[in-house]
């Protein structure tokens, strides 16, 4: 065998699931941004997203005019073949190799599949005082 660590076969993507939460219920067609250190994009809540893992944090910012926005962070966390109880098992280590791993490979982690985000109402705004003088038309 080669030097290297063997995993199984996963995919670099993952499908994450996006809802928005305003006063205990949920608020739909706000727009979303997720990012991480492998990239952005965007999904409409709630809605379905497909993402490229990674080890960095995701940060997804949400907003909706006239209704709020929200921003959170959710940590990448070791899958379950990543286990440290089934650690030794479940990798195979072979002698010699580089054993370089790139700092932002997603390879063993996973963001939780369905995100909830808790908006923060938008600021009222201020209405619009008539013009002094006459209006015409």
């Amino acid at each position: 065998m080669a030097g290297c660590v063997t995993t199984p076969s996963e995919a670099p993507t993952q499908q994450l699931e996006v809802h928005t939460i305003l006063g205990h219920r949920e608020v739909t067609g706000v727009g979303c941004v997720l990012s991480n250190a492998a990239g952005r994009w965007f999904v409409v809540a709630p809605g379905r997203v497909t993402v490229e893992r990674s080890r960095s944090p995701l940060t997804i910012d949400c907003a909706r005019d006239g209704t709020g926005a929200a921003r959170e962070v959710a940590d990448a966390h070791a899958t379950s073949f990543f286990d440290t109880d089934r650690l030794i098992g479940n990798i195979i280590v072979s002698a010699g190799g580089d054993g370089y791993v790139k700092p932002y490979d997603g390879n063993g982690v996973a963001y939780q599949s369905t995100l909830t985000v808790l908006m923060r109402p938008a600021a009222p705004r201020a209405v619009d005082a008539p013009a002094p003088g006459n209006v015409v038309f």
